[in-house]
């Protein structure tokens, strides 16, 4: 597979699957490992990295999941090309930066994504639309197993698997969602929320991850504590606080109706007349945008199947996907213009809102 045809092909969060789903976007599990009498990449030097990149790429192309994916260094790759990477969630911004002896290998349907020598000598994970932590699970799992029976993990009786970061000990796995939470972001409700669920552990972050904004109302829910609980364990509570989350957004959902539906709906049909008039679009309105038409169509103002035409846009609407489809790079500005065509072109012929039901779907 070439980074091309990669590219030009759907990825787990454009997938229609996540259209069933109304508040969990997608599910991510990532795994640190590093392997045994190793410096890690930060310290390595030059030649003992181009030797582990050689030796870790080899072993995780041969694994039955990743065959006949992408297997590529990250220096081969153009700007363009790490920045869509990058907007899917497969490879991190700590990866794109890298300048030799790192790369990324990717199975052809984007589910699973190995980055080699980023943080740690390799950073596992695997996707799922919607929901799926359990099946996350199993699925790292036994790619995990598959590596370690080639690869000698560093390993500790006491502390767990060895990371760069002393905050990854333990099972060196973070556990996440992606959750589109909109009526607790217009009912200013998400910092009580925040604030509770780091209390059990879990932190929120924005879109892509530490130091990013929640464009669109898209949260990152994942685990904190890696070190004094299994996986399982893990896991499990972390479902646990995503259910919790999830009855709140619906509540705040309800909640909207009740106090001001004429309100709510404003919000949604301007949302709709400016994606379907607008000749300037940031990225971020953009995204904000077109996050009130997703909980117009969880509400039922707009067809279930319109949901994974959003999930669509909210990637394609992203500098990188934008840039791609037009095979060449642009000033913001001349993006801000672009996006606003594609949108108007997406939504000249999108179904009218009805706003004409009485309780809301969820």
């Amino acid at each position: 597979m070439t980074i091309a045809s990669l590219i030009d092909s759907p990825s787990e969060l454009t997938d229609s699957a996540s259209s069933k789903t109304a508040i969990v976007l997608m599910t991510r599990i990532r795994l640190a490992r590093n392997l045994a009498g190793r410096p890690f990449p930060g310290w390595a030097k030059p030649a003992q990295r181009a030797e582990i990149f050689s030796g870790c790429r080899a072993a995780v192309a041969a694994t039955t999941p990743m065959k006949r994916g992408l297997d590529i260094e990250i220096s081969d790759l153009t700007e363009l090309e790490k920045q869509i990477l990058v907007e899917r969630h497969l490879i991190s911004r700590e990866l794109s930066g890298a300048k030799s002896d790192a790369g990324v290998v990717i199975n052809k349907d984007q589910t699973f994504s190995v980055m080699i020598n980023e943080e740690d000598h390799l950073r596992i994970q695997v996707l799922r639309a919607g929901f799926q932590l359990k099946k996350a699970w199993n699925a790292i799992n036994e790619l995990d197993s598959a590596l370690e029976d080639v690869l000698d993990f560093a390993f500790s009786p006491t502390l767990g698997y060895l990371t760069a970061c002393p905050t990854n000990l333990g099972t060196a796995m973070r556990a996440s969602a992606m959750m589109h939470l909109p009526a607790l972001v217009i009912s200013n409700q998400m910092e009580k929320v925040v604030r509770a669920v780091n209390q059990l552990g879990i932190v929120v972050r924005g879109l892509f991850g530490e130091g990013s904004d929640a464009s669109g109302s898209i949260f990152q829910i994942s685990n904190q504590t890696t070190l004094g609980e299994s996986e399982e364990e893990i896991i499990k509570r972390l479902g646990s606080v995503l259910q919790s989350i999830t009855e709140h957004e619906l509540n705040a959902r309800g909640k909207l109706l009740e106090a001001d539906p004429a309100k709510l709906f404003d919000k949604i049909g301007r949302a709709y007349g400016i994606l379907r008039n607008s000749h300037l679009l940031s990225s971020s309105e953009a995204m904000n945008l077109l996050s009130l038409i997703r909980l117009g169509v969880d509400l039922g103002a707009f067809p279930d199947a319109n949901r994974s035409v959003i999930d669509r846009l909210l990637i394609e609407a992203q500098p990188g996907h934008l840039q791609h489809a037009q095979k060449r790079e642009f000033e913001p500005g001349q993006r801000d213009l672009l996006r606003a065509v594609r949108l108007r072109s997406e939504f000249a012929n999108f179904t009218h809102p009805d706003f004409n039901f009485s309780n809301g779907k969820n």
